[in-house]
């Protein structure tokens, strides 16, 4: 009797729902201090790695390029705009310190040979109406770094320029057409029939252009000749030729203007200009 009563009562604890709800609550205690579960990492496959890798080059390849590109846009802001502040300051001073020889000077025309011309800081200035108006600077050489400075400059070579007071011969000179000065950047504008003024201390030449080459090699030297025989001359006389370089931004060819001496004009106290640059 006793042991079914035991049955019984064993039976009635595992029945009665309060037990039975005990037992569960002191089971899901015992899984809270137990160790906790582990939960499933991700396994990273070669294919994801592999696409991690191409993500990182292509971030820094596109760092790359943009600092390239700041880098490349300084460069062309350097070259185009700050050269050319650079070479204008320069020239302007040059420039000023020849008029104030001008104006310190009181000899008159042919009372000193050429060779004591005032031409150590350039032997005069180029008027092209066409072309800009500013008044440019010529000294000797057409060097780059003589020509950096924001100066046209006369040939000594390959072909020796003649000046503009010499009685036969060819006046040759260069510029820049872009960067550190471009004082020939406009070339493109002049035409047939425009006038090219030099002045120097006592005197105004006048030339007109009568032919112009818009492209040639840059190691055409003919067109520097006395007798500039592409222009269409065959005979000595008094010439003025402009060179730079073509097209814009490059120095593949070279583009070139001729002109003829029409006249000279003595220049009067006040320097007055002829009347092409009225």
């Amino acid at each position: 009797m006793a042991e079914q009563a035991q049955e019984a009562g064993a039976d009635r604890s595992t029945e009665d729902p309060y037990l039975a709800e005990a037992a569960e609550t002191a089971e899901a205690a015992g899984d809270r201090d137990g160790p906790p579960a582990r939960r499933a990492r991700p396994v990273r496959t070669r294919a994801g790695r592999g696409r991690g890798r191409i993500a990182a080059t292509v971030s820094v390849f596109g760092e790359l390029l943009i600092t390239a590109g700041v880098v490349l846009a300084l460069f062309v802001v350097y070259s185009l705009w700050w050269t050319n502040v650079i070479a204008n300051r320069a020239a302007e001073r040059q420039s000023d310190e020849v008029r104030d020889t001008w104006a310190a000077d009181r000899t008159e025309p042919g009372e000193r040979g050429p060779g004591e011309r005032n031409l150590r800081n350039g032997i005069g200035f180029l008027h092209v109406p066409a072309m800009t108006d500013d008044d440019i600077l010529v000294t000797k050489g057409t060097d780059t770094d003589h020509l950096n400075k924001g100066v046209a400059g006369y040939y000594t070579k390959p072909v020796k320029s003649a000046l503009p007071w010499d009685r036969s011969g060819n006046f040759s000179l260069a510029a820049h057409r872009d960067g550190h000065g471009a004082k020939f950047h406009d070339i493109h504008k002049i035409e047939e029939g425009d006038p090219i003024v030099f002045e120097t201390e006592h005197t105004w030449y006048v030339y007109t252009v009568y032919a112009i080459l818009p492209e040639t090699s840059k190691y055409n030297v003919d067109v520097l000749d006395a007798v500039p025989e592409e222009s269409g001359k065959t005979e000595r006389g008094r010439y003025i030729t402009l060179t730079t370089c073509t097209p814009v931004y490059t120095s593949k060819h070279r583009y070139i203007v001729w002109g003829e001496l029409e006249r000279t004009e003595r220049v009067d106290g006040d320097r007055t200009p002829p009347e092409e640059l009225r």
